[in-house]
């Protein structure tokens, strides 16, 4: 499964993890040096949401959580009745 938002299409990104010793001059060191630099990824925070589609279906869907803040899915209401036993 793809970690992509298929409505904002926020995706993971690259990025460096960056390793540094010392202690800063404003600390009373002699400055801070960096010791190593290894790449990382940056992953979009996808949340697995049930959601009303324009045609009325219900569907779980996994969106960023910063498109259900923003209101651009419509949450599907809250199950009323009960299951027959």
């Amino acid at each position: 499964m793809a970690r992509i938002c298929p409505i904002s299409g926020k995706r993971p990104v690259k990025g460096s993890h960056i390793w540094r010793s010392g202690k800063a001059k404003k600390e009373g060191g002699i400055g801070t040096h960096v010791t190593a630099i290894t790449k990382r990824r940056f992953f979009p925070n996808l949340q697995k949401v049930k959601v009303v589609l324009p045609n009325g279906q219900v569907k779980r869907i996994r969106v960023a959580a910063s498109v259900i803040k923003k209101g651009l899915v419509a949450k599907a209401p809250r199950r009323t009745w009960k299951k027959a036993a």
